[in-house]
């Protein structure tokens, strides 16, 4: 029995540490979404948002010629993944005042697969 409770949580940790880290190539028909007011990948250009290349470790507010609300550039924040995720899901809720109109992702599968997609956007 103890060997069972052994192996059952041992799945259990291999799992979901398999679903924290996300499935980048769905996370980019996640950003889809994103994409219409932000860009990644060589040559990308601040737009409505900001450029999201290495955005992943980059304390919020400061990517270079985007003018960011007052908020964001006092939030403090750095985008870690624990940080990502609360603002995608409703970013008017971590950052009350930013300029980023938008809903949020309620999926925490979509969350993670997007997160890894962004990742994979290493600063240029």
């Amino acid at each position: 029995m103890k060997r069972l409770l052994i192996a059952g949580l041992a799945a259990l940790a291999l799992t979901s540490s398999a679903w924290a880290d996300g499935d980048a190539a769905a996370g980019a028909t996640v950003f889809a979404q994103c994409s219409a007011c932000h860009a990644v990948g060589a040559g990308a250009q601040n737009n409505v948002g900001p450029v999201l290349n290495g955005v992943v470790g980059r304390p919020a507010g400061t990517y270079p010629s985007y003018r960011y609300s007052s908020a964001m550039r006092k939030s403090g924040l750095t985008w870690d993944e624990a940080t990502l995720t609360q603002y995608l899901k409703g970013p008017d809720k971590l950052v009350p005042g930013s300029k980023m109109i938008f809903p949020g992702i309620a999926s925490d599968t979509d969350l993670a697969n997007v997160i890894a997609f962004l990742k994979q956007q290493k600063a240029e």
